[in-house]
């Protein structure tokens, strides 16, 4: 079973900005897709009197967590343990269809981050797993130690964006079998080749893992598809991003639903039958506050963008 350290409470990032780019309202029906410990959900209920949210993660942990903190506005509160790529079965389950606004926020939170037994964090020796749901039947044991080196420097190349992504692999292929965290991060240090500074050598594959074991970019490419259907028309879409890869596909997807047409340009007419569905609000993302920066450090890659929909 899983232990969780001492204050572990997960702070949110952009809080006041993620309030005024869902332009809350009292009455409202909100969906946060990755409640996490509920500290956005907890800013949406209380600035929405009369409102109500429904709170997904896929993390059960983070669920019980946010039932927890949230125990006051339990009336308005409708929390499920679902992975997002479901958004729309299980919005329509719980009647909030059509909704006003969607906030996702794909940051790690301190829960998973802090909790002992994961293998999240390369600051400790624990076992290899970086699930977020234990119904997900590949952990990061299994990648390490099971995958091709060819596939092993795909995935920490593409999900890493790591440049040595290929020593690394063969390093972790030689090195097997690999059981802990701390094993993962002293080899993939020593392969590197980087010495210790501000970011520690391990992160970009730790990411690669991570991404790849939960299948991370296939399961926002899917909730994001499904953003359309369940928002109400001038309903918001708030999506917090903490990586270029993240960032780069919901940049494309609201340009792409910002558009009329998908056809080629060498099309003399419209073919696909394509129509826009979104219309961006923000040109550039919004990121936090110098004084945010100071005060909650694990917040300087939040990358937020916002859609309306038409």
């Amino acid at each position: 079973m899983m232990a969780v350290a001492a204050h572990t409470y997960h702070r949110p990032v952009l809080v006041l900005e993620v309030l005024q780019a869902l332009n809350v309202k009292p009455g409202s029906r909100y969906i946060d897709c990755t409640v996490g410990e509920g500290g956005h959900a907890r800013a949406l209920l209380e600035a929405a009197p009369g409102g109500k949210l429904l709170g997904l993660d896929a993390d059960p942990h983070a669920v019980s967590a946010a039932r927890g903190q949230l125990q006051k506005h339990a009336r308005s509160l409708v929390l499920v343990n679902a992975n997002f790529s479901h958004l729309e079965e299980t919005a329509r389950e719980r009647s909030f269809v059509p909704a006003d606004g969607i906030l996702m926020d794909l940051g790690l939170s301190s829960l998973q981050l802090e909790a002992v037994g994961r293998g999240f964090s390369f600051q400790r020796d624990e076992p290899l797993d970086m699930r977020y749901s234990p119904d997900q039947p590949v952990t990061a044991a299994d990648l390490v130690n099971d995958t091709s080196v060819e596939e092993l420097t795909r995935i920490i190349s593409t999900y890493g964006e790591e440049p040595r992504a290929r020593r690394i692999a063969r390093a972790l292929a030689e090195a097997r079998p690999l059981n802990s965290s701390a094993e993962l991060a002293r080899v993939v240090s020593a392969a590197s080749g980087y010495r210790r500074g501000r970011t520690h050598p391990a992160t970009r594959t730790f990411q690669a893992l991570r991404i790849a074991v939960n299948r991370e970019l296939e399961s926002l490419e899917s909730a994001l598809s499904q953003v359309p259907s369940v928002l109400a028309s001038g309903g918001r879409l708030v999506v917090i991003s903490y990586h270029s890869l993240e960032d780069r596909l919901v940049k494309e997807f609201v340009r792409r639903e910002a558009t009329d047409c998908l056809c080629p340009p060498s099309m003399a007419a419209c073919r696909c039958g394509h129509r826009a569905t979104l219309r961006p609000i923000t040109k550039k993302v919004v990121r936090p506050s110098s004084r945010e920066l100071s005060e909650n450090p694990r917040s300087r890659s939040a990358k937020l963008r916002v859609a309306e929909r038409l």
